[in-house]
């Protein structure tokens, strides 16, 4: 793995067995940054997609065609940087209704495509009303990436059985500099590929739990809970100056799916929530 860096961060500020606990969560994921000198492209921001023969150009019913993301090259990808479930061949599209209304209802219009690699493709013209992303080619490294505090697997390896995190007058003292720690290293979302979300503010595995459960249930319940692990990140895609790509406030984008249907290719059921 090319960083252990939340690994170290464990065994030089958590005891042994909470340094354990904690590092049993950790996941591989497949970090994303603009290709420079000869580097290999692995993803592509923006431009226009490649589509299949007989394919149109995605559209969110009643609102229009939805903003080309992204496009992922599943063969190019690090294998020890994703799960088991991920495509080894084929491309991932990622489409969104950027602009066209507010959240949480233009959550209704992102697509994710799968297009097997042996199927011709063609570059598609970009509708006229739709303004495309200047192209920016992205590689990738392999990184290691950590559970967000507030899930509910994270507080039970830290704190045993509980709902919420204390306030920090009442958190234990071994605790403390292991926070603080993970506080000043967990400074940047970036893009990224599998792996434990970077989230703006708080888990997004509860966003897509909430939406699924159409909002029925409070922080701490256990059916939220349950729900939200069984969501895993598919994908995040940040703000990107480079490709004039903005999220809100400076947000970002994060699709997520679960495993069986990873497995099972059903890309039609991924999710996505946007954090700003």
């Amino acid at each position: 793995m090319a960083d252990e860096q939340y690994a170290r961060l464990a065994a030089e500020h958590l005891p042994g067995d909470l340094a354990q606990r904690w590092t049993a969560l950790l996941r591989p994921c497949i970090r994303l940054r603009r290709a420079v000198d000869g580097e290999q492209t692995v993803a592509v921001l923006g431009g226009v997609p490649e589509l299949p023969s007989g394919v149109g150009w995605p559209e969110w019913p009643g609102h229009g065609p939805l903003s080309f993301v992204a496009s992922v090259h599943c063969a190019a990808l690090p294998r020890e940087g994703l799960a088991e479930q991920f495509p080894k061949k084929g491309t991932l599209l990622f489409f969104f209704a950027d602009g066209q209304a507010d959240a949480p209802e233009a959550l209704a219009g992102a697509q994710v495509l799968y297009v097997s690699e042996d199927t011709p493709v063609f570059p598609a013209d970009a509708p006229p009303e739709l303004e495309a992303f200047p192209r920016v080619e992205l590689t990738a490294g392999i990184g290691q990436s950590a559970p967000d505090l507030w899930l509910r697997q994270a507080r039970q390896a830290l704190l045993g059985d509980t709902r919420h995190w204390p306030h920090l007058r009442q958190t234990p003292a071994e605790l403390k500099p292991f926070l603080r720690a993970f506080g000043r290293l967990r400074t940047r979302i970036g893009h990224q590929i599998g792996g434990h979300a970077v989230p703006v503010q708080g888990p997004v595995e509860y966003d897509i739990a909430n939406a699924t459960l159409a909002g029925n249930h409070s922080w701490g319940d256990q059916p939220l809970d349950q729900e939200a692990e069984r969501w895993a990140l598919l994908a995040q895609f940040d703000s990107d100056s480079d490709a004039k790509m903005a999220w809100g406030e400076e947000g970002t984008l994060y699709w997520l799916i679960r495993p069986e249907d990873l497995a099972a290719q059903r890309f039609d059921q991924a999710r996505l929530t946007v954090q700003c």
